[in-house]
């Protein structure tokens, strides 16, 4: 039954619920916000992008070492874990279809040098007092002198495909500072 029937005239329909208006200033606001931080991040990508593109560039328009740390990537493909604290650190990366190199040099101390080689598979007792393992076409790519009364290491670490194959140098001309000098080499 409805209450049509039983006083016989119509209800009243139910009474609508006012309508809040939402303040002008406060639509201009999220309107404002949601153009604003799109944008935003819009302007901060580009501005990243365009560094990242300018600094790749400076690294293959390079044409000897550059003073940094080569990146985490290049240590793991290369196997050149460069030890924390050795400084100055230099890099160089040269790639063919074939082969590709990271030349790296840097300064450390014993514990350094020892927690290097210990990291790609060897130990110091592996260096070859008086051997330069660095040819002389590799040190001139990159401006390196064996050449004279130095002090100096060696060894080479070979391993099969697609692992790297490592040529380690070490100076020790200057006692409790060993200069490390590496040509990790990947053939494909």
């Amino acid at each position: 039954m409805t209450a049509q029937d039983l006083t016989g005239a119509a209800a009243p329909p139910p009474a609508a619920t006012p309508r809040r208006e939402t303040p002008r200033w406060l639509m201009a606001v999220i309107v404002f916000l949601l153009i604003a931080i799109p944008a935003g991040y819009i302007v901060i990508s580009a501005e990243q992008s365009r560094d990242s593109g300018e600094m790749k560039e400076a690294e293959a328009a390079a044409t000897g070492l550059t003073n940094a740390f080569p990146s985490k990537v290049q240590q793991q493909i290369y196997n050149v874990p460069v030890p924390l604290g050795s400084t100055p650190v230099y890099y160089y990366e040269t790639n063919s279809w074939d082969t590709s190199s990271l030349y790296v040099q840097f300064r450390t101390n014993g514990v350094g040098l020892a927690h290097y080689l210990k990291a790609i598979g060897t130990s110091t007792d592996a260096l070859k007092k008086g051997e330069v393992t660095i040819t002389p076409r590799q040190a001139a790519q990159v401006g390196w002198d064996f050449t004279g009364d130095g002090q100096f290491a060696g060894l080479r670490e070979h391993r099969d495909k697609p692992q790297p194959s490592q040529q380690i140098t070490v100076s020790f001309d200057e006692p409790g500072h060993p200069v490390v000098h590496t040509v990790s080499t990947v053939t494909f």
